[in-house]
């Protein structure tokens, strides 16, 4: 279970509709009680969606509207604040731009076993579902996670 307070799903919620109508992605910082696996959400660092970077040099067409990649420079900076705190990183969270919020093979091929990984569905610029998936460790695929949202 991963849990969050309402505030800091408000603050991820509202950096996931600005950057609509691409895909806006941040990190999350917390704690993960080893006995009951419960993750418990302590801060939500939105970052820049890094793909237009990432894919520079790729032949495709896709852009930022169905992809998103984190700068590893962000991830140092988070993982520095979250040691500083006594926390680590729990997961990542991204937004689905007009599709569901359930993870897709892309997620899957990029997605790291032990963290959440938190989606939301983000449709006509406002999020209206957040489901948070967890990859196995053979990496065949996502499990649901449940998400418990806590009044501050």
């Amino acid at each position: 279970m991963l849990t969050i307070s309402s505030e800091l799903l408000g603050t991820l919620c509202a950096h996931l509709e600005a950057g609509y109508p691409h895909e806006a992605c941040g990190i999350l910082l917390g704690e993960i009680d080893d006995a009951t696996d419960v993750r418990c959400v302590r801060a939500v660092v939105p970052v820049r969606n890094a793909w237009a970077d990432a894919a520079a040099p790729v032949a495709d067409d896709h852009g930022m509207h169905d992809r998103y990649a984190i700068d590893p420079a962000d991830v140092a900076r988070a993982d520095r604040t979250a040691r500083r705190h006594g926390w680590d990183i729990i997961g990542f969270f991204h937004s689905h731009p007009d599709s569901p919020a359930i993870a897709s093979e892309t997620d899957r091929e990029w997605a790291w076993p032990v963290v959440s990984f938190v989606i939301a569905s983000v449709m006509h610029g406002h999020v209206t579902d957040v489901f948070s998936w967890r990859l196995r460790d053979d990496r065949s695929a996502f499990d649901e996670e449940k998400i418990s949202a806590q009044s501050a």
